[in-house]
């Protein structure tokens, strides 16, 4: 079995694969506080909720954005299971081409994301990861990656909006009753979900526009769920994007 782990700024996300089949994903929150050995703790929990023996972990990878976090946990995890623990940056096989500028200013996320798009499906792609920020990843026909876009996430425009007005209130990110809203809550859902899905349709029309051909669509991350099914655009959601990047990427670098 290998553990996937990928640190994001509001949530780990931890997976558990064996012969590239998920056994389980859980979720825990991103704290930079914690210590190494709270996480060994919170860790060690999710394994025998799941019944996951620590004898039979094979080995670890780590994508992060959280710099501050990412030894934290990778130490808990050597502590935990005894294996060298593999982190996705400098070094690292991936196999992807990537086109960037500087390629390295690009996170492990979004490689690990790219990596598993261009294994399982049809380039060119498109891939929308929606979490604390909203990444937009552009891989063209010949499965180079070209570059993209940063959006700020559907939480972080909502926690904007009620922390400089007055009176509108927080809200969860829920479908509302009609498109017209009307009453100050529904608006706002109404505003931040089909703002949100109308805005994801149009940038996918200019990507499209700019490579004159039609893209195979994947979106994934935590909110990805609420969002996509309002969009007008025909789009793959595949939660388990990034993780399989990782076990991916593992495969191509395990001795």
């Amino acid at each position: 079995m290998i553990l996937a782990v990928d640190i994001g700024n509001s949530n780990i996300v931890i997976g558990c694969f064996e012969n590239d089949t998920v056994l389980f994903i859980e979720r825990l929150s991103t704290n930079q506080q914690c210590t190494a050995l709270e996480y060994v703790i919170s860790i060690k929990n999710i394994l025998e909720i799941n019944n996951t023996e620590l004898s039979h972990i094979e080995g670890c990878i780590i994508s992060s954005v959280v710099p501050s976090v990412t030894e934290t946990v990778k130490e808990a995890l050597e502590r935990l299971t005894h294996t060298n623990v593999m982190t996705v940056g400098p070094g690292i096989k991936t196999g992807l081409r990537i086109l960037l500028d500087n390629p390295v200013q690009l996170g492990s996320d979004r490689v690990a994301d790219a990596v598993a798009a261009v294994n399982l499906y049809k380039a060119p792609l498109i891939i929308i990861d929606m979490g604390t920020a909203t990444t937009v990843s552009v891989i063209d026909e010949n499965k180079n990656y070209l570059g993209g876009m940063i959006i700020p996430g559907l939480r972080v425009s909502l926690d904007s909006l009620t922390m400089r007005t007055s009176q509108l209130p927080k809200i969860g990110i829920e479908p509302p009753k009609r498109v017209i809203g009307a009453n100050t809550v529904d608006c706002m859902k109404s505003g931040i979900i089909y703002y949100s899905a109308a805005g994801i349709d149009g940038v996918i029309d200019r990507i499209e526009d700019t490579l004159g051909s039609t893209c195979t669509i994947v979106s994934t991350g935590g909110l990805a769920a609420k969002i996509i099914p309002f969009c007008k655009r025909n789009i793959i959601i595949d939660d388990q994007l990034l993780l399989k990047g990782l076990m991916i990427i593992y495969n191509k670098n395990k001795k």
